[in-house]
């Protein structure tokens, strides 16, 4: 299989080390779940569906995927700095130039990855570097942040009936030279073909499979490349007999072939295709700004709540690490300091380890190294009176070096309030109706609680959000100094993504972030 065959010559020739990496400081919910998708399998549907090259309709998962980033993209117009990754397909993909049994069924792939912080363009810019690794190609970093659009774009995506000029100028508006267009379209024909269904001008011939391929091999390579020098190619968009669609000969040629010659070497194939696509779903409107490069995070703090529980407040927090890959456990302890008063020792209250696991990792973190974390869960036990303001780790390796701290990149793990609390507890969010419930501390003054919802199903829009109310909830007695309120989502053939939960409490605003692995 080419998970398999790959893995090891991937490891060694082909991973990125990239400078200026994003670095996360919790909490983060945009760089936390885009990190999640990208390093952790069965999170976002691109870090599975893809694998070996998967077939699908004639074609592979990945093909269409790339197919349909290029097409999101190709609405950019860098005079103007609009359109590019944005998401807007989502309005276009009934174009003729965008139709495509790969196109709806790509869009539902990523259907359930948005939240509240991270739209379908993330998705399908995570998409389009899965499908070219999960094809045996070139890593390509990554960067988020990407905005959805509301409305189509313009119908610029290019057409294979178009003559070179027309090409050339699209590309162009789009940011790439005439060379680039050339590598860009040899990199993306790499995979996929030509569906007669949707393109009968084009595949005028019976095919068995209904679909006419670019390349003889299924697989991220520069078969094409050579294919087509040898004049051996198959492409329909090089020898169909329709002579006006024949947009790849047009292209490819338009250089005398001195670029396709280029790309003739394997390692400058991979080397280009990584800088193009890569650049490619970097594409977005001049208002948007990526993020850094995201690599798998050393250390994530994740999974914490802090409720009241039984005369104290139950904190819990899970810790994870890259694995250090030696057959040692090390010894992880968690510090907190007080919010006011006086109760931990100097050095701060600890408690350790309550589970330690392994978690795997995505095919993209193991092509960079990660086979697998580690993840350490805690649960303190927190004096009411005192609270806690901060937290903190201290891993020991256990191999006779020094314990080393782990503290947000220097500045802890803050705990900014305990008024509003989530209480993960005495929420029910087994169902298709979820009941969420917060805990105000002391009687408050008329608190006015809410809670924006992201949805995320399977219909166009495929996310909405909804807000609702919280209630004081008779069911739920006030405990340890928090009285209950209480708030029903119906979200029938939806997921909850993600929820913000706001609260005014005697003048004060207040705010919790709870992403989906938190409620259910």
């Amino acid at each position: 299989m080419y998970h398999s065959l790959w893995l090891f010559l991937r490891l060694v020739s082909t991973a990125q080390f990239v400078l200026g990496a994003a670095v996360f400081n919790w909490p983060d919910p945009l760089l936390d779940t885009l990190e999640d998708q990208l390093y952790l399998p069965g999170i976002s549907a691109s870090s599975e569906l893809a694998l070996d090259c998967l077939a699908r309709d004639g074609s592979t998962v990945a093909a269409q995927w790339l197919r349909l980033a290029y097409h999101d993209m190709a609405n950019h117009n860098s005079t103007t700095g609009t359109g590019g990754m944005d998401a807007s397909i989502l309005f276009e993909f009934t174009r003729p130039q965008d139709i495509g049994v790969g196109m709806f069924e790509s869009l539902s792939d990523f259907a359930f990855s948005s939240n509240e912080y991270v739209g379908l363009a993330d998705s399908i810019a995570m998409g389009a570097i899965n499908a070219v690794i999960d094809c045996g190609g070139p890593v390509i970093p990554f960067r988020g942040g990407r905005i959805d659009a509301t409305v189509a774009g313009p119908a610029t995506v290019p057409e294979p009936q178009q003559d070179l000029a027309s090409h050339i100028a699209s590309f162009k508006a789009q940011g790439f030279n005439q060379t680039e267009m050339i590598m860009l379209v040899a990199c993306g024909h790499s995979l996929g073909g030509v569906r007669k269904v949707d393109f009968p001008l084009i595949v005028t011939e019976n095919v068995p499979t209904g679909i006419q391929t670019f390349a003889l091999t299924v697989g991220f390579d520069n078969t094409l490349v050579h294919e087509y020098l040898n004049s051996t190619t198959e492409n329909v968009l090089v020898v169909g007999s329709n002579i006006t669609t024949r947009s790849d000969l047009r292209i490819f040629s338009s250089d005398n072939n001195v670029t396709m010659q280029r790309l003739a070497s394997s390692t400058t194939f991979n080397t280009v295709c990584a800088d193009l696509i890569g650049r490619m779903i970097d594409t977005v409107p001049s208002s948007v700004t990526l993020t850094d490069v995201i690599e798998p995070f050393n250390y994530k703090v994740t999974k914490t709540f802090l409720f009241p529980q039984n005369g104290s407040l139950t904190f819990l927090a899970s810790l994870r690490i890259i694995s250090s890959r030696n057959a040692r456990t090390p010894t992880i302890t968690m510090f907190w300091k007080e919010r006011t008063g006086s109760f931990c020792p100097p050095k701060g209250c600890s408690v350790g380890t309550s589970d330690d696991t392994v978690a795997d990792s995505s095919f993209l973190a193991q092509l960079k190294g990660v086979p697998f974390f580690d993840l350490f869960s805690f649960n303190a036990s927190i004096d009411l009176k005192t609270s806690i303001s901060h937290f903190w780790f201290e891993a020991n390796d256990n191999d006779g070096s020094t314990p080393f701290v782990v503290d947000n990149n220097g500045a802890n793990y803050t705990i900014h309030q305990d008024v509003v609390l989530y209480d993960p507890l005495r929420s029910d969010t087994s169902n298709p109706f979820s009941v969420l419930v917060v805990g105000v501390k002391g009687p408050g003054s008329n608190p006015s609680v809410t809670a924006l919802t992201t949805l995320s199903g399977s219909d166009i829009p495929f996310t909405t959000s909804k807000t609702s109310v919280f209630t004081l909830d008779p069911s739920l007695p006030p405990a340890d100094g928090y009285t209950f309120y209480s708030s029903s989502i119906s979200h029938i053939g939806q997921l909850i993504s993600s929820n913000t939960i706001h609260a005014t409490i005697n003048g004060t605003a207040y705010s919790r972030w709870v992403p989906s692995l938190d409620i259910g």
